[in-house]
């Protein structure tokens, strides 16, 4: 397998951090901050810690093994159980890609180009991009222009917010009492889906076996992988704190569509936050959505033994190109359907996400707690620790949230 040969020049981790920030999470990080201003930025304190432990176990798992989690997990618990998350990953991966084209959407909205212009041709493109095997050039373009995230930042200084509160609440516990509310529990589910998803260990784990990487040299992986952790939620602090600033301050606490969301960046660029926001929601649409369905196609493929790889002709590898390509024109698609809610739509891809992500992560525990496959590299008491307690929250959350609706 030649999983995503475009990522050559920048580590897995940081990869990893800057598909992170796509269309799903610039607009669950914005809602955050619109709908509760300050108060929900004690997640990602623990959403940091967990995203840490559970993308080195990716990292060390793909390092001592050699191989991907779909291969493990074949190999390990046989053909069924691995059809079954397959299955599951590509709907959950499915709603991921309708996020990103809606982003896509969205942003060139702003600039007068109607959807069903922009998504047709950028799903062509984006198909073009795999199939001719260009992602080197295009890749380095899109991370390049990874500079928009930290727009941001500064847009978050300049709208003056209240440091004290903001950093009292970043370490500040949640009241017991904010759990009976179904939108912050559902928006906590949101948040974890968009920082931890599900695709993302796949991903990761994939791309250092694939990187060659042995336990050798792992501690620059490592190190690759907390970088990536840190600079994604670092960026997500500041998305919610320049909402918090802006939209919540100014009692607009819904966000409809991307122009809703403009006013965040208002701070920095004044007039011309329109064509900041829309550069930078555009760029990370495109990335991730020339990401997303080729790396499911890529992990579906390597689960169930099918042949896969750009490196491939369509004959070679019917089931890898024709699942990407369904993948690819059904989210496209999808958002060309008259009325579809921008936001709305793409809030709840993430809180599906947060939903799977416990199947994932059980797998991942039994596998790296195999002695006999990870020998003296297996999980240590404070990794099982932090990685089982996100996993029993995740569920007991996903469960309650139901009993929360009035």
């Amino acid at each position: 397998m030649k999983l995503l040969l475009f990522f050559s020049v920048v580590g897995p981790g940081f990869i990893t951090a800057n598909v992170d920030n796509d269309a799903g999470g610039i607009f669950t990080y914005s809602q955050a901050g619109a709908q509760f201003g300050y108060s929900l930025l004690w997640t990602m304190v623990p959403i940091t810690i967990s995203l840490i432990v559970i993308q080195e176990m990716c990292a060390r798992m793909g390092a001592v093994t050699g191989k991907g989690l779909s291969d493990l997990i074949r190999e390990e618990f046989g053909i069924r159980a691995t059809f079954l998350m397959m299955f599951a990953l590509v709907i959950v991966n499915f709603g991921n890609v309708i996020t990103e084209f809606l982003g896509i959407a969205g942003s060139l909205e702003l600039f007068g180009v109607p959807r069903y212009i922009s998504v047709p041709v950028c799903a062509v493109i984006v198909w073009f991009i795999v199939v001719k095997g260009t992602y080197a050039s295009v890749e380095k373009v899109f991370l390049g222009a990874s500079f928009f995230y930290i727009a941001y930042i500064i847009a978050g200084v300049l709208a003056h917010p209240d440091w004290t509160t903001a950093l009292v609440d970043t370490v500040r516990p949640p009241s017991f009492r904010d759990f009976h509310n179904s939108t912050y529990l559902y928006m906590i589910i949101a948040l974890v889906g968009t920082t931890i998803a599900p695709w993302m260990q796949f991903y990761l784990q994939a791309s250092v076996a694939e990187k060659r990487v042995n336990i050798k040299q792992y501690a620059a992986s490592r190190l690759d992988v907390i970088v990536g952790c840190f600079f994604t939620d670092i960026i997500a602090w500041f998305i919610i704190v320049a909402c918090a600033a802006t939209l919540y301050a100014a009692g607009h606490t819904e966000i409809h569509d991307p122009a809703d969301a403009v006013a965040a960046l208002e701070p920095l660029a004044s007039k011309y936050a329109s064509i900041l926001f829309g550069a930078g929601l555009f760029n990370a649409s495109l990335f991730a959505a020339s990401i997303l369905p080729i790396s499911t196609a890529y992990t579906v493929c390597e689960g169930l033994g099918f042949e896969s790889g750009v490196d491939h002709s369509f004959k070679q590898a019917p089931v890898f190109y024709w699942l990407y390509t369904i993948l690819l024109a059904a989210g496209a698609g999808f958002v060309l359907l008259p009325g579809v809610p921008l936001v709305k739509v793409a809030i709840l891809s993430q809180v599906i996400n947060g939903i799977a992500l416990p199947a994932v992560l059980i797998f991942m525990l039994l596998l790296i707690n195999k002695k006999e496959l990870m020998g003296e590299h297996a999980n240590s008491g404070l990794f099982n620790l932090i990685a089982w307690a996100t996993t029993v929250i995740l569920i007991v959350l996903s469960l309650a949230y139901p009993f929360t609706q009035k």
